[in-house]
């Protein structure tokens, strides 16, 4: 079909330096803890519950799935129909810059820094800053307010998880909303085409990482393969459409000295069917400090910024083809 990215033709390319990747071994699925939004909206013992268990996700699992998060079905939907409508373009327009008129790469497709077969994906992705949206062509007026619907929607609901975690390590209520303004996180649409891979079973469809950020929200479909790296071993999410999966990400694990959890997580494809997925990275600006906000233990990582840290990650995925992360700032 006219609008699949030339996936087949790459991964020819890179299995000259590879060896052939065999079947991935079967995962369990598991169920992620449950945490109903709606008592948020109280002051009462519910509330301090809520929390208490947003704050316990973070730290056990880095993983956690919300209900009752305040974003309608019919935003949700809207979202979903308009990113499929917009992959299956044609891929030579989708990889034209003027197309949606964002900033220059934000079309991606497989891993052009790829050195072999196991660090390429088999996915493909548009990946918007919040400040490009009104920036969109006029022509995707549809695209464009319906992400700006979602988007208005999932910022507050990052803006308040992230205030009651920063909150939870003892930071003033306003620093989330001074150091991350509308303008600095991202929107991620993602589409993981189906894999008749030639050489392999099954493929990535998002290599193993960790988030460059405070937090992801992240909208799933109904087809699985997101999983998790959790004591030692793969697990899979049972996906829910109508939730929504929030993980913690770099940033809030260097702030919290490693009490919440940046989990490595990856997306594997499915053989018959594509997947979509709809990401929010809730980020600062780039010159904000990160540091350690313990009183009563000493610091594991070294102070950084944000363009420090995106810095160290390009220099990596130039020289190894993967993120290397937090490790690389331990004390």
């Amino acid at each position: 079909m006219d609008f699949e990215p030339p996936f087949q033709g790459a991964c020819k390319d890179l299995l000259l330096n590879s060896p052939i990747i065999n079947k991935f071994p079967e995962v369990e699925e598991c169920e992620l803890p449950v945490i109903d939004l709606s008592h948020l909206d109280y002051e009462d013992i519910n509330r301090d519950k809520c929390t208490n268990k947003i704050a316990e996700a973070a730290s056990q699992w880095g993983f956690f799935v919300v209900v009752n998060h305040g974003i309608s079905p019919e935003v949700l939907n809207s979202i979903r129909d308009e990113q499929q409508k917009l992959f299956h373009q044609p891929f030579d327009k989708k990889i034209e810059q003027t197309y949606l008129n964002l900033s220059p790469l934000s079309y991606r497709w497989g891993n052009p820094k790829a050195t072999c077969v196991q660090q390429f994906s088999w996915s493909e992705a548009f990946h918007i800053s919040m400040a490009d949206i009104p920036n969109m062509n006029e022509q995707h007026q549809r695209l464009r307010s319906t992400i700006e619907s979602y988007a208005k929607k999932v910022s507050h609901l990052a803006e308040s998880l992230a205030e009651i975690l920063a909150q939870r390590l003892g930071v003033e209520s306003s620093y989330i909303r001074d150091h991350c303004p509308s303008g600095t996180s991202f929107l991620r649409l993602n589409r993981y085409a189906p894999a008749p891979c030639p050489f392999s079973s099954e493929v990535f469809g998002l290599l193993a990482h960790t988030d460059t950020a405070f937090l992801t929200i992240v909208q799933q479909d109904q087809v699985g393969g997101l999983q998790l790296f959790q004591k030692g071993r793969w697990i899979g999410v049972k996906p829910n459409p109508e939730a929504l999966v929030v993980n913690i990400g770099d940033l809030f694990e260097a702030m919290s000295n490693g009490v919440y959890k940046s989990i490595r997580h990856r997306v594997i494809t499915n053989q018959k069917v594509e997947r979509f997925s709809v990401a929010y990275f809730y980020c600062p600006s780039l010159d904000t400090v990160i540091r350690s906000r313990s009183t009563t233990e000493p610091a594991v990582f070294k102070s950084f910024t944000l363009l420090e840290y995106k810095q160290q990650t390009e220099r990596d995925v130039r020289e190894l083809g993967e993120k290397v992360g937090l490790s690389r700032f331990l004390l």
